[in-house]
C-alpha cells in the first residue's frame, strides 16, 4: 500500500499528506484497486478517498469483494432532480422559488414549463450540459444514441457468467416499451425468452442502475411489508432516455395534456424517478399498493412512508372522483392525508368516499414538487393539527 501511495504522489506531483482528497474514477476497470480500498483507512486514515463506478455492484458481487462494516460508505447518484436541472441550465431564480414551501402560485405556469423541458431533455448530464447550450433539443440527439451506445456496450460487462451477452442486450433493447407496465419474466417483452433468463438479464440490469424492478405491498398501515411473489413493475434509468427511446419528445414539447401522452406513463415514471433519486444514501426503490381479488382490483402508483405516517400518491389529472383506488385505500387506511400529482397548481381538498363516507384530506401537487412529496405532507399535516 505504501508504494502504491508513493507512486499515486509522484504521478501527480502532491504528496499525500494533511486533508488530501484521492479520487479514483470508474475503479471497476481493476479489480486490484478494488480490493486495496479497504486498505487506505488502515494504513493512511488522514487520506480520504472516493471511488466511482459505474458497475461496482455487479463487479464485487462476481469478484468476492467486501468490506468490514464502517471502513467503506456508499453514496448512490442518480440523473439530476428537476431542482438539480434547473440550477444545471441557469435558471437559478426558478430554482430559488422551487425550494419555497408552499412555492408561490404565480411562479406555477413557469415552473410547469420548464419541467415539461425536464420531461423531454432528463437529467443525465452530458444531455443537461449539451441542452443548456443553446436549449435545442436537437442538438441532444448525438448524446442520446451515444449514452444508449454505451450501455449496450457495457452489456458484456454486466453479463459474464450470469447470462448470455446476446439475452441481456435484447432484454435491455425492449424495457423501455415495457415500463410503467405490471411485468412477467416469461417471454418478457416478447421475447420468447424463459422466466430465468429474463428475470436474470433484469437483474442484471438493476445491479448496473440501469432500470429498478418495483415490487407492490398490499399492506394499508405500517410496517410496510413488500410483496415479490407479484408482478413488479419497471423503472427506467432516466425519464428523458425514455421519451426518447419511444420517440415522444415531439409529443411533450406540443400542447397536449400530458397526462394523455402514453396513458400519463412518463408523468408516472418521472415522479418515480424523483421520489428515487431523494436520497443517495440509501437505494430505496419506489413501492406501489395493490389489491387484487376477483371482486375488485385496485392500484395506487406510489407510497412513500415517514417516521409518522403512510403516504399514498397518484399521479392523475381530473376531479378527485376519479381516484376510485385511491378512495378504497383511504377506507382501508389509518391515515387521512392522501397525494395527487397533476399539472395543476397546489389544492388541498376535503374528500369523502363514495363508499362508506370515509372523510380524508387530498393535496393536489404540480407534477414538479415531486421530489418534496414527503415536504408537502409534513408542512400541510402540521398546520391540521
Amino acid at each position: 500500500m505504501s508504494q502504491l501511495l508513493q507512486r499515486i504522489a509522484l504521478e501527480k506531483g502532491t504528496a499525500l499528506k494533511g486533508e488530501t482528497l484521492l479520487f479514483i474514477d470508474e475503479i471497476q476497470h481493476s479489480s486490484k484497486a478494488m480490493g486495496l480500498i479497504r486498505y487506505f483507512y488502515e494504513e493512511l486514515p488522514s487520506l480520504f478517498v472516493i471511488c466511482t463506478g459505474s458497475v461496482l455492484d455487479v463487479m464485487m458481487e462476481e469478484q468476492g469483494i467486501s468490506f468490514p462494516v464502517g471502513r467503506v460508505e456508499y453514496l448512490y447518484l442518480f440523473p439530476l432532480t428537476f431542482a438539480e436541472f434547473l440550477s444545471a441550465i441557469g435558471e437559478d431564480e426558478a430554482a430559488l422559488l422551487f425550494e419555497q414551501v408552499p412555492a408561490p402560485s404565480w411562479a406555477h405556469d413557469h415552473l410547469m414549463r420548464l419541467f415539461r423541458a425536464y420531461m423531454v431533455v432528463g437529467g443525465m448530464p452530458e444531455v443537461v450540459a449539451r441542452y443548456r447550450e443553446g436549449r435545442d433539443i436537437t442538438l441532444c440527439s448525438s448524446v442520446y444514441n451515444s449514452l444508449m451506445t454505451s450501455f449496450s456496450d457495457d452489456v458484456a460487462t454486466y453479463a459474464s457468467g450470469l447470462a448470455s451477452l446476446q439475452v441481456v442486450r435484447r432484454i435491455m433493447e425492449v424495457v423501455p416499451s415495457q415500463v410503467g407496465n405490471r411485468i412477467v419474466f416469461n417471454n418478457f417483452g416478447n421475447t420468447g425468452y424463459r422466466s430465468r433468463e429474463s428475470a436474470n438479464a433484469l437483474r442484471i440490469l438493476e445491479r448496473a442502475m440501469l432500470l429498478y424492478l418495483c415490487y407492490p405491498t398490499t399492506a394499508t398501515s405500517l410496517p410496510l411489508s413488500l410483496r415479490y411473489t407479484k408482478s413488479p413493475r419497471l423503472q427506467f434509468i432516466d425519464t428523458g432516455l425514455l421519451s426518447f427511446s419511444l420517440k415522444l419528445q415531439s409529443a411533450l414539447l406540443g400542447p397536449d395534456d400530458l397526462h394523455t401522452i402514453m396513458g400519463g406513463m412518463l408523468c408516472e415514471h418521472v415522479v418515480g424517478q424523483e421520489l428515487l433519486a431523494s436520497s443517495m444514501r440509501a437505494l430505496e426503490k419506489p413501492i406501489f399498493w395493490v389489491r387484487e381479488s376477483a371482486q375488485s382490483s385496485a392500484q395506487i402508483d406510489y407510497l412513500e412512508t415517514d417516521e409518522r405516517r403512510m403516504i399514498p400518491i397518484e399521479v392523475k389529472a381530473g376531479s378527485s372522483g376519479r381516484l376510485r383506488s385511491l378512495h378504497l385505500f383511504m377506507e382501508q387506511s389509518t391515515g387521512d392525508l392522501a397525494l395527487r400529482f397533476y399539472d395543476g397548481p397546489i389544492q388541498l381538498d376535503e374528500v369523502s368516499t363514495p363508499t362508506d363516507g370515509t372523510h380524508y384530506r387530498l393535496l393536489s401537487l404540480p407534477l414538479y414538487l415531486a421530489s418534496q412529496a414527503k415536504e408537502y405532507a409534513a408542512y400541510f399535516a402540521e398546520r391540521a393539527e
